[in-house]
């Protein structure tokens, strides 16, 4: 395999019509957190909600139709765009080999960044962290207490693609973008209780930004992923999305 592909290559790489988790197993919680900090959070044209809602999950794949499985987990903020609900990433750690970082990034805009990420079930108790540079910023435990058949509709996912300037100005070379992309959730098993949260301090991941005013719940779920393509929905302010953006990069950080 070269620096140029080939055909057959090529075609090997494009012809997989979407990303498969099957056998997924994700921890995860809703919480209520501050209206004030998600209109911060969100770059426009993403709006809030009436309920300044959030969600948290920890999974593991154990395979893909792209290769291995991994760990991952993530934080999104719910809001609006256009009268569609959905949800903004914030962050999504990611504890496999970097081509699953890039893959993320650069063609749906996901914020990744590799990370340790562990997750296990003892009886009923679930239990997960994330940690990156030294510094465990999240942890998750929930009780199990009861089964569900669905978890409430989740809605799209609303991602910015963009690229910095090669002059190292404040700006993008070309448009930000806009995007739309649906994951797709085929319950095994649901399990529900009242999860445990806990954001700290962290320079280089700071989810302790986003206070958790009430947790909402928590659940463990075994399904079959999809993630479908996404679709550019159209260009956008590069200027106020720029704060935005170094979401996804470490910024160095004093001794």
């Amino acid at each position: 395999m070269g620096f140029v592909k080939t055909p057959a290559e090529l075609a090997s790489w494009f012809n997989v019509p979407a990303r498969l988790f099957p056998g997924a197993k994700m921890l995860g919680a809703m919480f209520e957190t501050k209206p004030e900090l998600v209109a911060r959070l969100l770059p426009p044209p993403l709006q809030p909600l009436e309920s300044p809602n959030g969600m948290v999950f920890i999974a593991e794949y154990p395979t893909t139709n792209l290769g291995p499985g991994y760990r991952e987990a993530a934080l999104f903020l719910k809001c609006q765009y256009a009268g569609e609900v959905g949800n903004y990433c914030l962050a999504m750690p990611i504890d496999s080999e970097e081509v699953r970082c890039t893959n993320g990034r650069d063609i749906f805009g996901f914020p990744k960044k590799l990370a340790k990420i562990h997750l296990e079930r003892r009886e009923n108790t679930v239990h997960g962290w994330v940690e990156r540079h030294g510094v465990r910023f999240f942890e998750l435990k929930v009780e199990l207490a009861a089964k569900l058949d669905e978890l409430p509709p989740a809605g799209p996912n609303f991602l910015f693609k963009a690229l910095p300037a090669i002059d190292l100005k404040p700006g993008f070379d070309g448009p930000v973008l806009l995007c739309r992309q649906n994951t797709e959730v085929q319950l095994k098993t649901l399990e529900v209780g009242m999860p445990e949260l806990t954001f700290r301090p962290a320079a280089r991941d700071p989810w302790s930004e986003v206070e958790i005013v009430t947790p909402l719940a928590g659940f463990y779920m075994v399904s079959d992923n999809t993630m479908r393509p996404g679709a550019v929905i159209g260009p956008v302010d590069g200027d106020a999305y720029l704060p935005h953006y170094f979401k996804m990069i470490d910024f160095p950080v004093a001794a």
